[in-house]
């Protein structure tokens, strides 16, 4: 495997990018989710892009503007169109030979890559734990409250641990916050204008597209419950998207049981793309 340092233009703003080299003209865009860096957290994207290089399918990653090694000012994942079309423009360019692109994001990635889906030219997309938890003034120091369902599914996964029971019994469990929890499982739960906007984007979708779940991941919680919505009926009914569940609370897929589950969708969709 070669690897490639770049930078390319988007609007006025120069972005770093890497290219990990394949023959195959299959390639693979990994769109970074929150302000990560395109090494991802602990490296993981790039032990990725090494993993799926080593199969011959070319893998290229960049930081958005104003994230790492990128200029210009982030504005967030819903400003982000631009950086991923010129991403996309770009490894074309570099790999000439390339007939598809398939984009992979995590997080709030994957929410970008289905609202921009129809402006940006790649050809699948592999959408993880899509992010739909719409911001109500939280930050990184006190962090929004997860939705109602979320919480209740949480809850419920608790309950069905013996182990639970017990530490309830002998007072291991705060009562103040088991009752807080509570009260928020309990409040109505209606999805708000960054869920309704991915769920006619992905009513909308005509390209082959994975939606990954790491099913106990709090994240991955809250787009079942919208996706179980009648909001997202039309979402439901496409041909186009096929759902795939992991039992894991790793949002990141870090652990290896995860890891080689990610590892081995994106193999699949690259050579049946």
């Amino acid at each position: 495997m070669t690897r490639s340092f770049h930078q390319f233009s988007c609007e006025d703003a120069l972005l770093a990018g890497t290219l990990d080299q394949g023959t195959k003209p299959i390639g693979l865009l990994i769109v970074s989710g929150g302000n990560e860096v395109k090494a991802g957290a602990h490296a993981g994207m790039a032990r990725l892009a090494n993993h799926i290089a080593d199969q011959g399918f070319p893998v290229f990653r960049y930081d958005r503007r104003g994230i790492g090694d990128s200029s210009g000012i982030n504005q967030g994942f819903l400003e982000s169109c631009a950086d991923i079309a010129a991403a996309t423009e770009y490894f074309r360019t570099l790999h000439p030979g390339l007939t598809k692109i398939v984009a992979f994001g995590n997080c709030d990635a994957a929410t970008a890559l289905a609202l921009f889906n129809h402006r940006i030219a790649v050809d699948q997309l592999i959408l993880a734990n899509p992010w739909v938890i719409e911001d109500n003034g939280g930050s990184a120091e006190s962090p929004a409250a997860p939705p109602p369902s979320a919480i209740r599914s949480r809850y419920w996964a608790r309950l069905k641990n013996p182990q639970s029971i017990i530490d309830l019994i002998t007072g291991k469990i705060d009562l103040r916050k088991l009752a807080k929890g509570l009260r928020q499982a309990t409040q109505k739960q209606d999805n708000k204008g960054l869920a309704i906007r991915l769920s006619e984007s992905l009513a909308r979708l005509k390209k082959p597209t994975q939606i990954l779940l790491a099913s106990r991941d709090t994240t991955a919680r809250a787009f079942v419950a919208a996706w179980e919505s009648k909001d997202f009926a039309g979402a439901r009914s496409s041909s186009h998207i096929v759902i795939e569940k992991l039992d894991s609370a790793s949002h990141s897929f870090a652990d290896e049981t995860s890891r080689r589950w990610l590892e081995n969708h994106l193999l699949e969709a690259l050579k049946n793309a």
